[in-house]
């Protein structure tokens, strides 16, 4: 290997369909420009003692655009750590930035590409404010970065919960049930929003729109009237129970943000008791993690994989690349981490609303708002 022309490259936080996209994509962008490409295993523990890394060419990546997974490994615990929550940040140990240095001196690298969600690139901004050449590219199921209109991952997601409501559909109207189906998304309620839309829920709960058990109740109750004896129900694992808040499996940690989940059994239960139908919930967990990445996320991963080599090349560091469509983009790291949740008012809500999904919020108002010229009310 040539040094001064070698990228590194990680994948670090919870796997994602379409990371070994991005590795390749990488790769095979990186020869065109005449670079050498290093993976370090599992994240940014790789990048410290004991450094572990292999290299990377188009013969050790053939055929991994396909897989699920990152042929790299993965952690989201560790060492690393530079936030907790949503915008609390934590201070790297300063002797293992000092390792980090160290080995890219060693390795001769010009580049590390680090792919992550909010909390992996707040440990690459830390990086580069220490004055190291760092590249991100969003990773996260939750499509919850507020710089990109999607990220890669997040439709694969929506395609495992949809194919799930598909599933649930026949076996809750042959038994006259109501189905709840838990997915992912912490703080952001775009899966569930997606997939209760594409999967023909009845009823979406998402953290952004306060619900009541009334609400859904009489959602369940009107579909009764109307002959249609069984209802979905799509509730995100972040959504926030009426006067209690979103359900833990552990109690909070200074040190590490809380697991989610459980509120899909909590809102079965609680239908069950309130309109003595029978109701079951399913929660899908790290399903929506595993598996083929979608052919969607499957170009989006391989562009953002050969633009992030593009920002290397250009000495775009601290940059993370963002796609605002139909283009490839870049935006400061330290402004690229911001939260995106669902607004209220959004087109998909609108629509849903406009196909009677129900929000859990009596909403009265009009499910379009209309503006501009040629606007009349509604």
């Amino acid at each position: 290997m040539q040094i001064g022309k070698r990228i590194g490259v990680l994948t670090a936080g919870g796997d994602c369909p379409g990371l070994n996209a991005v590795i390749r994509g990488i790769v095979k962008s990186a020869e065109t420009h005449s670079y050498d490409v290093i993976g370090f295993l599992k994240g940014y523990e790789g990048l410290v003692d004991p450094v572990k890394y292999i290299p990377l060419n188009s013969r050790n990546t053939s055929g991994i655009l396909t897989q699920g997974g990152t042929i790299l490994g993965s952690t989201n615990k560790g060492r690393f750590a530079a936030a907790i929550g949503v915008n609390d940040r934590l201070d790297i140990d300063p002797e293992l930035v000092s390792g980090v240095k160290t080995t890219f001196d060693h390795l001769g690298l010009s580049g590390l590409i680090c792919i992550g969600g909010d909390g992996s690139l707040a440990v690459a901004q830390q990086l580069h404010e220490q004055g190291l050449p760092v590249v991100g590219v969003p990773k996260t199921i939750d499509n919850d970065l507020s710089s990109t209109a999607f990220t890669f991952g997040f439709f694969s997601a929506v395609f495992c919960a949809t194919d799930a409501l598909d599933r649930l559909h026949t076996t809750a109207a042959s038994h006259e049930r109501v189905m709840v189906l838990e997915v992912m998304g912490r703080r952001a309620g775009w899966i569930a929003l997606y997939s209760g839309i594409a999967g023909g829920g009845d009823v979406i709960l998402i953290p952004e729109i306060p619900w009541t058990f009334d609400a859904v109740c009489q959602a369940v109750i009107t579909r009764e009237r109307k002959g249609k004896k069984f209802t979905l129900v799509v509730v995100a694992e972040g959504s926030h129970l009426p006067d209690i808040g979103m359900v833990t499996q552990e109690k909070a940690e200074s040190q590490k943000q809380v697991r989610l989940g459980g509120i899909g059994n909590y809102v079965a239960k609680e239908i069950e008791r309130r309109l003595g139908k029978e109701t079951r919930a399913v929660v899908l967990g790290h399903l929506q993690r595993g598996g083929n990445p979608t052919t969607f996320d499957r170009v989006l991963a391989t562009q953002f994989g050969a633009h992030a080599v593009r920002l290397v090349v250009e000495q775009q560091f601290g940059h993370m690349v963002t796609f605002e469509p139909p283009n490839m983009n870049s935006i400061p790291i330290i402004d690229a981490i911001q939260l995106s949740m669902v607004t209220p008012h959004c087109s998909a809500v609108q629509a849903a609303r406009a196909l009677g999904i129900c929000f859990g919020d009596d909403d009265k108002e009009p499910p379009f708002k209309f503006s501009g010229p040629g606007a009349v009310d509604v």
